[in-house]
């Protein structure tokens, strides 16, 4: 029997339960892992509360990102044997696969071997938030050296390694922040300018950052209507990904600024490159590098043991954090 988390219904941290289960051998095509740390998402939050792009199937479990050593493979698995440190890359759904437990099966093209630098706390912390900002900036925004990025909720996993991955490749990340509190965090994180955009007039401090040449890349997981803002503020031929709606208002853009610099909106999400083969083998060439260079360093908020899964989801929901959480299983 091994510990699994599991909800019998949609709500609050508090429908998290732990409950004793049998996991099966993997299958073919399967990799079981004997778990170190988790890392949480918010994606989860929102399958929880029943807010996500599948519904929860009761009992449902979750989970999307795990490190830990291989204990068993499928019949046809010829990559990993018994022993390895391995990472999860979240490229399946959570009625298909789920991280949270102690013990878990996952397929094999999300497995990786993690640098043997890295802790499974590091590990764990890595792939989704790497993999997002490595598909939009590198994968499709092929971000250069000497051009400027503009990364909207700077501080989130996902921000913070777009920073990183900016810098990796010589380019300028600009980080936006509603108030000054992380700047200076924000600074030591490898930002090149700080915009806090509650307290700065958002578009001449942009201007300032990237000494008027326009902005490249725009890497926003918010939208609503400050995005007229920030297309105002772009360079010709520049590229918008917009990856999240945490402002779920539509989106306003001056069609000019479109016809007139001949701007790119897109929506982008992770799975456009965990779900194609080539592009994710891509993805873990580019990420392993940088994990094992050290140019790539993720940045753990906080840490909680297993059985606190649900006050590590409550941390989550209270956007206190700078960087991941990570659950650990002793």
């Amino acid at each position: 029997m091994t510990k699994v988390v599991v909800f019998n219904r949609t709500g609050g941290p508090e429908v998290l339960e732990i409950v004793d289960v049998n996991v099966a051998a993997p299958a073919a095509g399967e990799v079981q892992i004997r778990v170190q740390a988790i890392g949480l998402n918010r994606a989860e939050i929102m399958y929880r509360t029943g807010q996500y792009v599948i519904e929860p199937e009761f009992p449902a479990r979750l989970g999307y990102e795990a490190a830990g050593i291989v204990a068993a493979v499928g019949s046809d698995v010829t990559d990993f044997a018994l022993g390895d440190k391995v990472s999860v890359i979240p490229s399946f759904m959570f009625n298909q696969y789920a991280m949270y437990g102690e013990v878990v099966n996952a397929p094999v093209h999300a497995v990786v071997k993690h640098p043997e630098n890295l802790s499974f706390n590091a590990a764990a912390a890595s792939w989704m938030m790497y993999v997002t900002a490595f598909g939009a900036l590198i994968e499709y925004g092929n971000l250069k050296a000497g051009e400027h990025v503009v990364i909207r909720a700077a501080s989130s996993s996902v921000g913070l390694a777009a920073i990183q991955i900016a810098n990796m490749v010589g380019a300028i990340p600009i980080a936006l922040t509603r108030t000054s509190e992380k700047r200076e965090l924000l600074m030591q994180a490898g930002a090149a300018a700080v915009i806090a955009t509650d307290e700065q007039e958002m578009e001449e401090a942009i201007n300032h950052a990237s000494a008027y040449q326009g902005i490249n890349i725009v890497f926003d997981p918010v939208g609503g209507p400050d995005v007229a803002r920030l297309t105002r503020v772009m360079a010709k031929n520049g590229l918008y990904f917009q990856y999240g709606a945490l402002d779920s208002r539509d989106l306003q853009v001056p069609v000019f600024d479109i016809l007139g610099k001949h701007l790119t909106l897109r929506g982008y999400e992770l799975f456009e490159i965990t779900t194609d083969a080539e592009k994710m083998a891509r993805a873990k060439a580019f990420v392993t590098a940088g994990l094992r260079s050290g140019q790539l360093h993720p940045v753990i908020d906080k840490t909680f043991p297993l059985d606190q899964i649900a006050d590590a989801q409550r941390y989550m929901e209270s956007n206190g954090q700078v960087g991941k959480i990570v659950v650990t299983i002793a």
